[in-house]
């Protein structure tokens, strides 16, 4: 019986379920149960996955909805804040890497040519797996996150560059070089400015149409990230860029950060067919072969790179913690680096001991890194006395990441009648509060409160509102599994304030108490009662 790709990918997608229940059960991270489950079904072990095109498509799309999301939190504003670390530590790394990873390799045996080539592979990071793993640790936000992420960026920027130089070496030469150097800046100013003008006058207008419709919305924004992706790819970019471009030019909306909740699902689904593609590109045969090559280049990826960042940052005037925990988010290589080798391969550069010595390289330092990466806080404790020669005596670099934070003590979400009417009570009795709504048009409006863009329904938007000071969260929304979910999911998130939801009925009262409310509303009694009164003081 033929094996269609539904069902390979079926088999694959079981194999993933079952590595990562194990690596619960051994309390590992998740990504590493992942890759290892893409190496068991590759063609060295299960061969479960006979052609990938499918699975390289879906990880695609993945790839461009991590990137987009990621866009989303990072505005024009920060951009230009963080722009100088950005480019003075992803340039010195590259630089620092390239230099000391080609010598090592001369001394090892290579020619020039392979030792070019292991060299420049050291020197990429991979984005993809270091946004996932600030994701989880919730660190994506914070200082050292930004940073990483600008520098990384420019990683991306130098690996497009190298991957043009390799073609034109391969195919028109040196006149060649010129001219796709020259047009790949052409194009990347072309599109810079056509989707800032975008995001200037379009954008802001056709997105609060979108946010009318929440199906229609998610639909637009996940077309837009894998178009404007698309677009950058026949221009010669990495679908990366194009993914992040589209996210930044929504970040100025209001509506980011319930995008951002909406996609979450979908992104971590489609991310695990990257972890299985990159899994099943590991040539175990072809690796065991340069293992000792392999240790030694790890160990220098692991602890030469993070140093290097340590330095550069440090002379910079950032602290040790900010220079080390972003120094950690360099100790591997890059899905890139496999595909610049297999690209030098295909040219006649170099032989398959390179392609086996970098795919050996990757495999070792994505899975320490990312212990690294998770155990960061634990690892400073301890060598945190020896990274003081990283550190300035006064250290003097400092980015604001944002506007002075909201702080209420009053959260509405639902901003109706109803809704505004508890809010301007709370207001005229001198209350800090926040209003949330899914409607564009109650964002649009003016008021003398903040007003969140966010959907009760979404199980991540406690993520969105800061609740630091907050005691009390009120719905005015009647929907009874809207707020059970809402309750539920503050819950989850560890708030331990006061919750009143609205209910229609005693029944659904009762209901939601047990569900954890505090507290219960009926509006129609409530806005009932002023009427009665007066009525009684007539009689």
């Amino acid at each position: 019986m033929e094996v269609g790709v539904f069902e390979q990918i079926a088999a694959v997608l079981v194999v993933c379920v079952a590595a990562g229940i194990l690596a619960t059960l051994l309390r590992q991270p998740l990504l590493v149960g992942l890759i290892a489950a893409g190496i068991a079904v590759g063609p060295d072990v299960l061969g479960l996955v006979e052609s990938s095109d499918e699975i390289g498509l879906l990880a695609e799309i993945g790839i461009a909805l991590l990137l987009f999301v990621v866009g989303l939190k990072l505005d024009i504003r920060l951009v230009r804040k963080l722009g100088p670390v950005a480019m003075a530590t992803g340039l010195g790394q590259v630089v620092f890497t390239s230099v000391v990873g080609f010598l090592i390799a001369i001394a090892l045996g290579f020619s020039a040519a392979q030792a070019t080539y292991i060299a420049v592979a050291l020197t990429f990071s991979s984005t993809i797996i270091i946004v996932k793993l600030l994701t989880d640790k919730r660190e994506l936000d914070d200082l050292h996150g930004r940073i990483a992420l600008g520098f990384l960026i420019v990683q991306d920027l130098v690996v497009v560059l190298a991957m043009i130089a390799i073609t034109a070496v391969g195919g028109a030469g040196g006149d060649g070089l010129v001219r796709e150097f020259a047009g790949i800046a052409v194009r990347g100013i072309a599109l810079l400015v056509a989707v800032g003008a975008l995001a200037r006058w379009v954008i802001p207008r056709v997105s609060h149409l979108l946010a009318r419709s929440t199906e229609l919305f998610v639909l637009a924004a996940v077309t837009w990230a894998v178009a404007l992706a698309a677009i950058t790819h026949l221009l010669g970019f990495s679908t990366e860029v194009g993914a992040f471009l589209a996210g930044m030019s929504l970040a100025s909306t209001p509506y980011r950060e319930a995008l951002s909740g909406r996609l979450s699902t979908l992104r971590d689904f489609l991310l695990v067919f990257f972890f299985i593609q990159l899994g099943t590109t590991f040539e175990l045969s072809a690796a065991s072969e340069q293992v000792w090559a392999a240790v030694l280049f790890s160990v220098f990826v692991l602890v030469g790179n993070p140093i290097i960042v340590l330095v550069i940052m440090g002379l910079l005037g950032y602290r040790k913690k900010v220079s080390f925990k972003a120094g950690l988010t360099v100790a591997q290589i890059s899905e890139f680096s496999l595909i610049l080798v297999a690209l030098g391969a295909s040219q006649g550069h170099i032989g398959s001991e390179v392609v086996g010595l970098v795919t050996a390289v990757g495999l070792i330092t994505i899975t320490a890194s990312t212990y690294l990466i998770y155990g960061s806080d634990a690892i400073y404790a301890r060598i945190e006395p020896a990274l003081r020669i990283f550190e300035r005596k006064k250290p003097t670099a400092s980015i604001d990441l944002g506007d002075e934070a909201i702080e209420p003590e009053y959260v509405v979400l639902g901003l109706g009648r109803f809704g505004r009417t508890v809010c301007a009570e709370l207001e005229e009795r001198g209350d800090s509060v926040v209003g949330v709504d899914w409607d564009p048009r109650s964002i649009r409006e003016h008021w003398s409160i903040p007003v969140v863009f966010g959907d009760a329904e979404d199980p991540d938007l406690p993520e969105q509102l800061p609740l630091q000071r907050v005691k009390w969260v009120v719905s005015t929304l009647r929907g009874h599994t809207t707020n059970v979910t809402l309750i539920q999911a503050l819950r989850r998130h560890g708030f331990t304030g006061g919750i009143a939801v609205a209910a229609d009925d005693e029944d659904t009262e009762q209901a939601l108490l047990r569900e954890g409310a505090d507290l219960t509303i009926r509006p129609l009694h409530v806005a009932a009662g002023p009427l009665l009164q007066r009525m009684h003081d007539e009689e």
